[in-house]
């Protein structure tokens, strides 16, 4: 999967146009192919400046058109467009509630064009709730690409990671009581505190 414009420049997409423009310039001062023109890094230095150009030019066009995110995907929508929608902080809502069906019920309604990284990432914490763990970390995943930069879905990500990899390990080893150990792991891979410290409450209530 190819790297945003503002990963290549090492820069948040909030970032200000002095920002950007600072970071642009430092990078091609570090690359610029006449500092390696008898090196044997002479292209990979090009390519490294090609690369550079690019994504500081289609930031600079992104800007131009109103849009400080990344640019949109193969589905036409900008990943963080209607992140402040009411329906989603209904959703949260209803999850720190338990009303798990009826979170679900609104996600499902959004259009298409509504889906963006915290769709998914909501999308995925209800996942978690219902016991499809392969399908919420998925969800969340892809969360976390649309939006590389969102700290709250990253710290989700990974301690569901380590939760997974931690339970996996008793299992292994034989340390669950019986079949219900499975469930036992929920409570813990549930209880991901970072979900929505934001929110004054926790989105997966089990802790």
């Amino acid at each position: 999967m190819s790297r945003s414009p503002y990963e290549i420049l090492g820069v948040s997409p909030n970032a200000s146009d002095e920002e950007i423009k600072k970071a642009y310039r430092a990078l091609a001062r570090k690359y610029h192919p006449d500092k390696y023109r008898d090196s044997d890094l002479a292209d990979v230095a090009s390519e490294k400046m090609k690369e550079i150009n690019a994504a500081y030019d289609e930031i600079q066009k992104m800007r131009a058109g109103g849009t400080r995110s990344e640019s949109a995907g193969a589905s036409g929508f900008n990943p963080r467009a209607n992140a402040g929608d009411p329906r989603f902080a209904a959703v949260r809502r209803l999850i720190n509630e338990g009303q798990i069906a009826e979170a679900e019920r609104i996600l499902a309604g959004m259009p298409p064009t509504q889906k963006n990284a915290e769709w998914h990432f909501l999308t995925g914490c209800v996942l978690l709730h219902k016991g499809y763990f392969s399908d919420a970390v998925r969800m969340i995943d892809k969360a976390c690409r649309m939006d590389p930069y969102n700290e709250e879905y990253r710290a989700a990500r990974e301690q569901i990671r380590a939760q997974s990899q931690s339970f996996g390990a008793d299992y292994q080893k034989g340390t669950g009581d019986d079949i219900n150990s499975a469930c036992n792991c929920c409570s813990s891979l549930l209880c991901a505190d970072c979900l929505c410290e934001c929110f004054g409450g926790d989105l997966i209530p089990c802790c």
